[in-house]
């Protein structure tokens, strides 16, 4: 997996990391074994709740075209003008 990842590795560093992810596998197929068919899934522990909001449109705090480029340094019909900042490389 080094080598696909290109990370350079000591042969010390080569045993060490292969035997920890076998000790990972291992652990991995011991929780694979558990009967967890009763279990319902959880997808967080922490019993918090979703604090966001509505995805609506609350058009009381909607700019107008104009009010939004008012203050734009540049427009283009009715567009926002910024400096490219990728170059497309033509070569």
């Amino acid at each position: 997996m080094a080598t696909l990842a290109d990370i350079p590795l000591r042969p010390q560093e080569e045993e060490r990391l292969a035997k920890e992810f076998a000790d990972t596998l291992a652990v991995i197929d011991n929780l694979r074994q558990l009967d967890v068919s009763q279990i319902e899934p959880t997808h967080q522990v922490t019993g918090l709740e979703n604090v966001t909001r509505e995805d609506v449109v609350n058009k009381a705090r909607m700019f107008t075209q104009e009010e939004a480029l008012a203050n734009a340094r540049q427009t283009h019909d009715g567009f926002f003008v910024v400096p490219r900042i990728i170059d497309r490389d033509e070569s």
